[in-house]
């Protein structure tokens, strides 16, 4: 019995430091989000900062995400992980940055 009351104990601490991840919804009312204007500065100050997140040879999740091309082919995962608060992980992306990424994902992630 003590030790799956330490299990729980220690499971519950474990989750209890971890990042909450935030499930709040994205507004996309306004103008249509940009790549190059909105999109890719933040994923560039934000995510591909060093092989240990997103830069070049990183193989976390989907990989680099550099150009274009990669951020298109990791949409859906970059969506998930922007939108829940797991992405990035030393940090937050603002409310404006949020949205800049989710909606231009959901307006077909267009190369703009």
């Amino acid at each position: 019995m003590t030790k799956i009351f330490l299990i729980v104990i220690a499971s519950t601490l474990l989750f209890a430091c971890g990042k909450n991840p935030e499930t709040t919804s994205v507004d996309c009312s306004g103008p249509m989000k940009s790549f190059a204007n909105n999109v890719q500065p933040v994923i560039q100050s934000s995510c591909a900062t060093g092989s240990n997140c997103h830069g070049t040879g990183s193989a976390n999740g989907p990989g680099s995400l550099l150009n274009y091309t990669q951020l298109f082919n990791a949409r859906s995962d970059i969506r998930s992980a922007v939108l829940s608060g797991h992405m990035p992980p030393n940090g937050t992306l603002s409310a404006t940055e949020k949205s800049a990424i989710i909606c231009w994902i959901d307006n077909g992630a267009l190369n703009n």
